[in-house]
């Protein structure tokens, strides 16, 4: 029995057989970042996800690697519409044979965790969010989809209902969850009932160099969709003509978002990354409004050593230092920006972009390869001295002189 448990202690990374189940690919975003590290991690893994748009131009860590995807996979034209499949995507899931792996990692902030695995399998799953719209941010999503009331919305209120009942009963399929930051560690014990390990997301730090000498401007960059509040800060720019705002990043709310700038603000639209990360670094301050489970883009501003304005909710709350590496504030409104930015240009010259980037330095994706690789060897390693314990005989302890 023992020379068998050592030899499984002793099995390398390339001998155990791994699989990462990712949501989808339709774009390469935070998510697909930790999806690169995993990869990194554990380079013979086989990978699982229901649609994969992703050119691999900005994937190149998936060239030359079979990625497979769900039936859904096979609908015409499916990439114009997949985000309304949504009533089918726990079916799919559930449709992936894994039966040949050790070791399942789900990268999940919808549906992936929900694979279905047996109990000789170890199934870690880093959650990057339960599915905000279907939990706490139901109203927000069907109120700034227009879908607050009508036939329509009757209908996707019940299908999110029924996704929660499934996403309850699925998240007992994990068997060790990882949160991307404490308040998404919040947010899987409120929703699950389970209790999980924070390890943060990679954020590959040497791609940016810092840059002491700001120029006079303030910089704001995402994906235009309604919960990252672009909107809110091109607002509050347009009330202070004196001061310049570029904003870099495309999506549904592009157009609204231009026709609320004012001649101070320079909308740009989509942007190749090194001009996003040319503006990152030049700006004078980075303003973000949205309340991110974690949020990337500003680990990215303060690895130039560039200030960040954040709104102080989620994941902002444990990448920024209020007074340190930037700004927090306290709601999301318009006055509350424009009172933050009055505190940051009294304050501006306190900030140390050395210090700034030493801070961010500590969320670096060597950091999150190393926790993550050292977490779940923690966990195979339980794994399998649990399956080589002997059986005990029920209350043998108490039965005297129990014949041999």
């Amino acid at each position: 029995m023992n020379t068998k448990r050592s030899a499984i202690n002793k099995r390398t990374d390339s001998e155990l057989r791994v699989a990462i189940i990712h949501d989808w690919l339709p774009l390469v975003g935070g998510a697909e970042r930790v999806l690169e590290q995993l990869l990194e991690i554990y380079p013979n893994a086989e990978v699982y996800t229901l649609f994969d748009f992703v050119s691999r131009e900005d994937a190149p860590f998936l060239r030359g690697r079979k990625v497979s995807t769900s039936f859904l996979q096979k609908f015409p034209k499916v990439k114009n519409y997949y985000r309304n499949l949504l009533p089918l995507l726990p079916y799919a899931i559930e449709q992936f044979d894994l039966r040949q792996y050790e070791l399942i990692i789900s990268s999940s902030s919808a549906v992936a965790k929900g694979i279905i695995s047996s109990p000789d399998q170890l199934h870690v799953c880093y959650c990057h969010s339960p599915m905000r719209y279907a939990w706490d941010l139901q109203a927000h999503y069907l109120k700034h989809s227009g879908l607050s009331s009508g036939i329509r919305s009757g209908f996707i209120r019940y299908a999110l209902h029924k996704m929660r009942m499934w996403d309850v009963i699925s998240s007992n399929r994990v068997d060790f969850f990882i949160a991307n930051s404490s308040y998404i560690g919040e947010r899987i014990k409120k929703t699950y009932r389970r209790e999980s390990t924070v390890i943060n997301p990679p954020v590959n730090i040497n791609r940016f160099q810092i840059e002491s000498n700001k120029e006079d401007f303030y910089f704001a960059a995402s994906r235009q969709v309604p919960y990252k509040r672009i909107d809110l800060i091109v607002e509050a720019f347009k009330l202070c003509p004196d001061k310049r705002l570029v904003v870099i990043g495309d999506g549904p709310e592009h157009k609204k978002i231009k026709a609320l700038a004012g001649p101070n603000v320079e909308i740009l639209g989509y942007q190749p990354d090194a001009v996003m990360v040319d503006y990152m670094r030049r700006a004078k301050a980075f303003v973000f409004a949205a309340q991110e489970d974690f949020g990337i883009l500003p680990v990215e501003a303060q690895a130039c050593g560039t200030p960040v304005i954040a709104y102080g909710r989620g994941g902002a709350r444990e990448t920024v230092i209020d007074k340190r590496t930037g700004l927090l504030f306290d709601q999301q409104t318009v006055p509350s920006i424009l009172h933050a930015l009055e505190r940051f240009e009294r304050l501006k010259d306190n900030f140390n972009s050395a210090e700034i980037r030493q801070h961010a330095e500590s969320f670096s994706d060597l950091r999150f390869r190393q926790e993550v690789k050292h977490y779940i060897d923690q966990r195979l390693v339980e794994k399998d001295r649990s399956k080589f314990r002997p059986p005990a005989l029920y209350g043998a302890e108490n039965i005297p002189n129990l014949p041999r």
